[in-house]
């Protein structure tokens, strides 16, 4: 049976010219970057293209503004505990309620363990920010700002450039975690004020393992992981070249395809979820109805649970993932969903660039009949109680995992 997968925001298929790009550094041109013999100068030189290639297709102004990390929660996490260590006098930072864990885990731990006081912004039913709360958290006591571009399980697009200047009025750093929007949408950094952002290679058809952090050059920056001189003092550790060198080639790839492509996608998107609203009765997408990112569409199917769905497309050979509260046994809901004050199922489906006509076609041959089944079961039942218990742990572990690395 083919994999119909669309649960792309989760990771993608890692592109065969990327994996062509990465085998010679796994194999003949193995050397150590930080070498001063010739051998190592290849790595070095395979970085340094890497770099250039990331550089393009963010805007970043300097190459040198391109820090390579393990992933997005990595470059989250050196983010925002920089701009603490580089501003001791200020203890504030100024988040939204719906981002990634790899964010929001980390603000609980400081309120807990360093007094940090964390605002959390509101959102409303369509998971925009609520920008007058935001105004009202800006102060001189904010050492930084961190609001992703777009939501991961929504799609869900933040005024990003709009917010920095207004973290810039109060002297506070603005960064972003954009591992949703990199790849799929415009960026111009050199354009805006955001002094940070956090990427992660899988997102857009390179290799796991691989991520990024830009940090404007104007910038002070303290190192999350000490040791050696690589980076530039930034991240210290034998850098991942083979995954790099993946990221560098994938950069180049979504640049190159990201005008025709996004169309394309967005037309598969749109296509599902018009079919899906005309054939399943007392079901509605959430989320930004226009600034949401072409790729993503969250659908709630009111009276059942995600999971239920999900185990039952997973049988017919349908990857996607969930949003919504878990069923009984499971502790925790769909903090995005519960944020905007949605109570039912919801499924995300994330489109990428191997997807095609033919798999909408299969979810809307499947679909239908799948939620008319669930919503005519009988509430109760061992078999269905166990099925749910089992697959909302499995759901539950995707979800602290999958949207990030």
């Amino acid at each position: 049976m083919k994999v119909v997968h669309l649960d792309n925001n989760a990771t993608t298929r890692v592109d065969p010219e990327v994996v062509e790009a990465m085998l010679p550094l796994l194999t003949h041109q193995f050397g150590n970057p930080s070498s001063a013999h010739g051998f190592g100068a290849l790595a070095g030189a395979a970085l340094k293209n890497a770099r250039g290639q990331l550089q393009a297709l963010i805007g970043a102004e300097f190459d040198d503004e391109i820090t390579f990390t393990s992933g997005g929660t990595e470059s989250d996490n050196a983010a925002i505990l920089s701009a603490l260590e580089v501003m001791p006098d200020r203890t504030e930072i100024v988040t939204s309620a719906v981002e990634h864990p790899a964010v929001l885990t980390l603000c609980a731990h400081l309120e807990e363990t360093r007094r940090v006081r964390v605002h959390r912004i509101p959102v409303d039913s369509h998971g925009r920010l609520d920008v007058d709360a935001y105004r009202a958290a800006l102060s001189p006591n904010v050492a930084i700002v961190s609001i992703m571009w777009a939501n991961n399980e929504t799609g869900t697009i933040f005024p990003v450039a709009k917010l920095a200047e207004l973290a810039k009025e109060v002297g506070a750093l603005f960064h972003t975690d954009a591992v949703q929007a990199v790849g799929k949408l415009p960026i111009d950094l050199k354009s805006t004020a955001i002094d940070m952002l956090s990427l992660s290679s899988h997102k857009l058809h390179g290799p796991k393992g691989a991520g990024a952090l830009f940090v404007k050059r104007t910038v002070r920056f303290h190192s999350l992981i000490k040791g050696g001189h690589q980076e530039s003092d930034r991240r210290a550790g034998t850098e991942n070249t083979p995954g790099i060198v993946g990221l560098g080639m994938a950069a180049e790839l979504a640049l190159k395809f990201m005008d025709g492509e996004t169309r394309r996608i967005k037309r598969l998107r749109d296509r599902l979820e018009k079919g899906l609203l005309q054939r399943v009765p007392n079901t509605f997408v959430n989320g930004d109805p226009l600034e949401r990112l072409p790729n993503t569409t969250n659908i709630t199917f009111e009276f059942i649970q995600g999971n239920g769905i999900l185990k039952l497309l997973d049988r017919e050979g349908i990857a996607c993932s969930y949003g919504s509260a878990c069923t009984s046994g499971c502790s925790e809901p769909s903090h995005v969903l519960s944020a905007m004050k949605i109570p039912h199922g919801a499924v995300r489906f994330s489109f990428a660039r191997d997807n095609d006509q033919e798999d909408v076609d299969r979810v809307l041959e499947v679909l239908p009949a799948i939620v008319e089944k669930l919503r005519d079961a009988p509430v109760s039942g061992p078999d269905r109680r166990i099925t749910e218990e089992l697959q909302c742990v499995a759901g539950l572990s995707a979800r602290r995992t999958g949207d990030h690395s």
